[in-house]
């Protein structure tokens, strides 16, 4: 059993879409921002950073694994799915990962946080943000006109990139023009399992038995 640590978020959708992919049997714990429960001790002995997602696997030994890109390898390890197991096919799928890790996601947050959140309009910042997010996603358009997904086939780097690319409108960068992009957005969205792990988490309270739990079993 998989122990969800997450909150209604991209990073967070990541997570439940691969494991509603992979059919892993999962608990699902949400924790309220707004309650700052994602910076309690008992949560930090799992994510020492104080982010959503993180997993316990209770199958292993209640190993903890923080930050979605990192949960994403471990689960397709886990399973042998959503990741080829040759050298060149696997280093493909974590190409396009990393891009979304160190590209598309600080970009792209960062772009919401200045057009929508931050307090003061600066549009040089906006500017900024929205432009390198749409040169982003220009590249990916790029690479879907070659491919049917990122790395050939369907994995864990589309997982990755599709929650927070089809939120663009929330962060004001235009996808006109992009057709492969827009393709693939629109493959991806029909996908049942995709569906499914868009609505985790459906409750809104953290489940602190399960939390304290996870802390004891990561002291041993």
């Amino acid at each position: 059993m998989i122990e969800l640590y997450t909150a209604a978020t991209p990073n967070g959708h990541k997570v439940s879409i691969a494991l509603e992919e992979l059919g892993l049997p999962y608990e699902v714990h949400a924790l309220s921002f707004d309650k700052k429960e994602q910076k309690a001790p008992a949560f930090l002995r799992i994510n020492p950073n104080g982010r959503i997602p993180a997993i316990v696997d209770r199958d292993n030994d209640g190993f903890a694994v923080f930050e979605s890109g990192a949960i994403l390898i471990y689960l397709a390890e886990k399973t042998g799915q959503l990741m080829p197991q040759d050298v060149k096919g696997r280093s493909r799928v974590i190409q396009w990962l990393m891009f979304q890790m160190g590209g598309i996601g600080p970009m792209q947050g960062q772009a919401n946080v200045f057009y929508r959140y931050f307090p003061e309009k600066l549009q040089p910042a906006i500017d900024r943000y929205q432009h390198e997010t749409r040169r982003l996603y220009e590249v990916l358009d790029g690479r879907l006109g070659e491919a049917e997904y990122l790395a050939g086939d369907y994995s864990i780097a589309d997982i990755a990139t599709f929650p927070w690319v089809r939120l663009y409108e929330w962060a004001g960068v235009p996808i006109d023009g992009l057709e492969h992009l827009q393709r693939w957005l629109a493959a991806i969205e029909s996908r049942p399992a995709v569906q499914r792990g868009l609505r985790v988490p459906e409750r809104r309270e953290p489940d602190e038995k399960a939390v304290a739990s996870a802390q004891s079993m990561l002291m041993k």
